[in-house]
Protein backbone atom coordinates (compact mmCIF):
# COMPACT_ATOMS: atom_id res chain seq x y z
CA UNK A 1 0.00 0.00 0.00
CA UNK A 2 1.56 3.33 -1.02
CA UNK A 3 2.42 5.49 1.96
CA UNK A 4 0.51 8.49 0.63
CA UNK A 5 -2.89 6.79 0.83
CA UNK A 6 -4.98 8.17 3.66
CA UNK A 7 -5.47 5.82 6.57
CA UNK A 8 -9.00 6.81 7.66
CA UNK A 9 -12.04 6.60 5.36
CA UNK A 10 -15.64 7.83 5.38
CA UNK A 11 -18.53 5.37 5.04
CA UNK A 12 -19.11 6.72 1.52
CA UNK A 13 -15.51 5.95 0.54
CA UNK A 14 -15.75 2.47 2.09
CA UNK A 15 -18.98 1.89 0.14
CA UNK A 16 -17.22 2.76 -3.16
CA UNK A 17 -14.27 0.54 -2.32
CA UNK A 18 -16.46 -2.43 -1.39
CA UNK A 19 -18.98 -1.72 -4.16
CA UNK A 20 -21.95 -1.61 -1.75
CA UNK A 21 -24.46 1.02 -0.65
CA UNK A 22 -23.38 3.44 2.11
CA UNK A 23 -26.26 2.12 4.22
CA UNK A 24 -24.65 -1.34 4.13
CA UNK A 25 -21.39 0.09 5.47
CA UNK A 26 -23.33 1.83 8.25
CA UNK A 27 -24.92 -1.50 9.20
CA UNK A 28 -21.51 -3.20 9.30
CA UNK A 29 -20.26 -0.37 11.52
CA UNK A 30 -23.31 -0.28 13.82
CA UNK A 31 -23.30 -4.07 14.30
CA UNK A 32 -19.61 -4.03 15.26
CA UNK A 33 -18.50 -6.09 12.24
CA UNK A 34 -16.45 -3.18 10.86
CA UNK A 35 -14.51 -1.35 13.62
CA UNK A 36 -14.24 2.41 13.50
CA UNK A 37 -15.28 5.51 15.40
CA UNK A 38 -17.69 8.42 15.28
CA UNK A 39 -16.54 12.01 14.94
CA UNK A 40 -17.29 13.70 18.30
CA UNK A 41 -20.41 15.82 18.16
CA UNK A 42 -21.68 14.28 14.93
CA UNK A 43 -23.10 11.07 13.55
CA UNK A 44 -20.33 10.77 10.94
CA UNK A 45 -18.43 7.49 11.06
CA UNK A 46 -14.76 6.95 10.20
CA UNK A 47 -13.14 3.62 9.35
CA UNK A 48 -9.37 3.09 9.77
CA UNK A 49 -7.87 1.64 6.59
CA UNK A 50 -6.18 -1.26 8.41
CA UNK A 51 -9.55 -2.29 9.92
CA UNK A 52 -11.17 -2.13 6.49
CA UNK A 53 -8.47 -4.33 4.97
CA UNK A 54 -8.93 -6.92 7.75
CA UNK A 55 -12.70 -6.83 7.26
CA UNK A 56 -12.41 -7.21 3.49
CA UNK A 57 -10.02 -10.15 3.79
CA UNK A 58 -12.22 -11.86 6.40
CA UNK A 59 -15.29 -11.50 4.19
CA UNK A 60 -13.68 -12.32 0.83
CA UNK A 61 -14.12 -8.82 -0.61
CA UNK A 62 -11.51 -8.12 -3.33
CA UNK A 63 -8.92 -5.56 -2.23
CA UNK A 64 -8.43 -4.09 -5.69
CA UNK A 65 -11.07 -1.40 -5.01
CA UNK A 66 -8.84 0.27 -2.43
CA UNK A 67 -7.38 2.66 -5.00
CA UNK A 68 -10.83 4.21 -5.38
CA UNK A 69 -10.60 5.43 -1.80
CA UNK A 70 -7.89 8.04 -2.35
CA UNK A 71 -9.69 11.22 -3.37
CA UNK A 72 -7.27 13.95 -4.41
CA UNK A 73 -8.41 17.57 -4.13
CA UNK A 74 -6.65 20.74 -5.25
CA UNK A 75 -7.66 23.97 -3.49
CA UNK A 76 -6.69 27.20 -5.27
CA UNK A 77 -7.05 30.48 -3.37
CA UNK A 78 -4.94 33.64 -3.79
CA UNK A 79 -5.01 34.19 -0.01
CA UNK A 80 -2.43 31.70 1.30
CA UNK A 81 -3.91 31.64 4.82
CA UNK A 82 -7.42 30.96 3.54
CA UNK A 83 -6.07 28.29 1.22
CA UNK A 84 -4.23 26.58 4.05
CA UNK A 85 -7.27 26.74 6.34
CA UNK A 86 -9.57 25.18 3.71
CA UNK A 87 -6.99 22.48 2.92
CA UNK A 88 -6.62 21.57 6.59
CA UNK A 89 -10.37 21.47 7.22
CA UNK A 90 -11.17 19.36 4.14
CA UNK A 91 -8.33 16.91 4.86
CA UNK A 92 -9.43 16.61 8.50
CA UNK A 93 -13.17 16.25 7.87
CA UNK A 94 -13.11 14.10 4.73
CA UNK A 95 -9.73 12.36 4.87
CA UNK A 96 -8.86 13.46 1.33
CA UNK A 97 -5.38 14.01 -0.01
CA UNK A 98 -5.51 17.80 -0.24
CA UNK A 99 -3.01 20.16 -1.85
CA UNK A 100 -3.17 23.93 -2.04
CA UNK A 101 -1.99 26.57 -4.49
CA UNK A 102 -2.13 30.36 -4.28
CA UNK A 103 -1.55 31.20 -7.96
CA UNK A 104 -2.80 29.98 -11.33
CA UNK A 105 0.75 28.97 -12.32
CA UNK A 106 1.26 26.92 -9.15
CA UNK A 107 -2.19 25.37 -9.58
CA UNK A 108 -1.39 24.35 -13.15
CA UNK A 109 1.86 22.68 -12.12
CA UNK A 110 0.21 20.83 -9.21
CA UNK A 111 -2.79 19.76 -11.29
CA UNK A 112 -0.53 18.07 -13.84
CA UNK A 113 1.35 16.07 -11.22
CA UNK A 114 -1.47 15.34 -8.73
CA UNK A 115 -4.26 14.67 -11.23
CA UNK A 116 -6.94 15.62 -8.67
CA UNK A 117 -10.51 14.36 -8.83
CA UNK A 118 -11.75 17.79 -7.71
CA UNK A 119 -10.42 21.32 -8.17
CA UNK A 120 -11.80 24.07 -5.94
CA UNK A 121 -10.95 27.54 -7.27
CA UNK A 122 -11.29 30.98 -5.71
CA UNK A 123 -12.94 33.05 -8.44
CA UNK A 124 -11.05 36.18 -7.33
CA UNK A 125 -7.75 34.67 -8.46
CA UNK A 126 -5.81 37.51 -10.17
CA UNK A 127 -5.33 37.30 -13.93
CA UNK A 128 -7.74 34.40 -14.47
CA UNK A 129 -11.13 34.35 -16.20
CA UNK A 130 -13.62 31.65 -15.32
CA UNK A 131 -14.07 30.67 -18.96
CA UNK A 132 -10.30 30.49 -19.51
CA UNK A 133 -9.87 28.43 -16.37
CA UNK A 134 -12.62 26.00 -17.33
CA UNK A 135 -11.19 25.59 -20.84
CA UNK A 136 -7.70 24.98 -19.46
CA UNK A 137 -9.01 22.28 -17.10
CA UNK A 138 -11.28 20.59 -19.65
CA UNK A 139 -8.59 20.52 -22.33
CA UNK A 140 -5.96 18.90 -20.08
CA UNK A 141 -6.06 15.08 -20.22
CA UNK A 142 -4.74 14.83 -16.63
CA UNK A 143 -7.62 16.79 -15.08
CA UNK A 144 -10.38 16.96 -17.73
CA UNK A 145 -12.74 14.78 -15.68
CA UNK A 146 -12.12 16.57 -12.36
CA UNK A 147 -15.07 18.24 -10.63
CA UNK A 148 -14.54 21.98 -10.98
CA UNK A 149 -16.00 24.02 -8.13
CA UNK A 150 -15.91 27.82 -7.98
CA UNK A 151 -15.85 29.66 -4.63
CA UNK A 152 -16.03 33.40 -4.05
CA UNK A 153 -17.28 36.24 -1.86
CA UNK A 154 -19.55 37.85 -4.46
CA UNK A 155 -21.24 34.81 -5.90
CA UNK A 156 -24.99 35.05 -6.41
CA UNK A 157 -27.22 32.83 -8.51
CA UNK A 158 -26.67 34.84 -11.72
CA UNK A 159 -22.88 34.53 -11.51
CA UNK A 160 -23.26 30.91 -10.40
CA UNK A 161 -25.38 30.05 -13.44
CA UNK A 162 -22.80 31.73 -15.67
CA UNK A 163 -20.12 29.52 -14.07
CA UNK A 164 -22.14 26.41 -14.85
CA UNK A 165 -22.50 27.54 -18.46
CA UNK A 166 -18.73 28.09 -18.56
CA UNK A 167 -18.13 24.43 -17.61
CA UNK A 168 -17.94 24.50 -13.81
CA UNK A 169 -19.69 21.64 -11.98
CA UNK A 170 -20.75 23.64 -8.93
CA UNK A 171 -20.26 26.88 -7.03
CA UNK A 172 -20.26 27.93 -3.41
CA UNK A 173 -20.37 31.45 -1.95
CA UNK A 174 -17.85 32.38 0.76
CA UNK A 175 -17.97 32.04 3.69
CA UNK A 176 -19.12 28.41 3.66
CA UNK A 177 -19.22 25.38 5.90
CA UNK A 178 -16.57 22.80 5.03
CA UNK A 179 -19.23 20.07 5.12
CA UNK A 180 -21.03 21.81 2.23
CA UNK A 181 -17.85 21.93 0.17
CA UNK A 182 -17.26 18.21 0.82
CA UNK A 183 -20.82 17.47 -0.34
CA UNK A 184 -20.11 19.28 -3.61
CA UNK A 185 -16.82 17.42 -4.07
CA UNK A 186 -18.59 14.09 -3.52
CA UNK A 187 -21.62 14.89 -5.69
CA UNK A 188 -22.23 12.48 -8.53
CA UNK A 189 -20.75 13.44 -11.91
CA UNK A 190 -23.30 15.34 -13.94
CA UNK A 191 -24.98 16.72 -10.80
CA UNK A 192 -24.27 20.23 -11.98
CA UNK A 193 -25.66 23.30 -10.40
CA UNK A 194 -25.17 22.23 -6.81
CA UNK A 195 -24.68 25.27 -4.67
CA UNK A 196 -25.21 26.51 -1.14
Amino acid sequence: MPANKKNVLTTGQVAKICNVAPRTVSKWFDSGQLPGYRIPGSRDRRIPLDQLVRFMRANGIPLNGLDAGATRVLIVDHDAQTCEAICRAVARDAGYEVSGASSAFEAGMLAQSLQPQAIVVDLDLPGVTTRGLSRAVRSSPEVASARLIGIGHVLGDNRGQALLQDGFDAYLPKPFEVRRLIELIEAAPGNSGAHA
